[in-house]
């Protein structure tokens, strides 16, 4: 199967010196920060890591898509939030994988509408298509 190509709009860069216990920097000087393993697994848990990066990056962006169908077919998200849970573990094959829980609070919407919304969204946030066939994600309606 072949791989799509993008046409880039923005490309961002980060770099990272220690790996998960020292720190990752983007080369604007807007994002420095600390990672630490988290005390769960066995590290300080004192900085950041990459588990918190990526939930937080994937919840704006799946926002931003819902944001996108939402105007698409007039629905209004006023003051929803979307809660993304990033999960580490061990793959029965070796080596490690990830999970992740994206959860919607849309007050306007009921919980059918919210849960198609999200269903519309998953399809054209980018992480959601980066991840698609590689990682569980499951939707839910708050």
């Amino acid at each position: 199967m072949a791989i799509e190509q993008i046409q880039p709009l923005y490309t961002a860069v980060a770099t990272a010196e220690n790996g998960r216990d020292g720190r990752v920097a983007s080369d604007d000087g807007k994002l420095d920060v600390v990672v630490n393993p988290p005390k769960d697994m066995g590290g300080s848990g004192e900085g950041t890591n990459p588990e918190q990066l990526f939930a937080a990056g994937y919840s704006a962006c799946f926002q931003s898509a819902m944001g996108v169908v939402a105007r698409q077919r007039k629905l209004d998200i006023t003051g929803s939030t979307v809660t993304a849970k990033v999960s580490i573990g061990k793959l029965a094959s070796g080596g490690f994988g990830l999970a992740v829980e994206l959860t919607a609070s849309v007050p306007a919407l009921d919980e059918a509408a919210t849960k198609d919304l999200l269903e519309k969204a998953h399809e054209v946030c980018p992480y959601s298509n980066a991840t698609r066939g590689n990682i569980e994600v499951t939707l839910s309606a708050a």
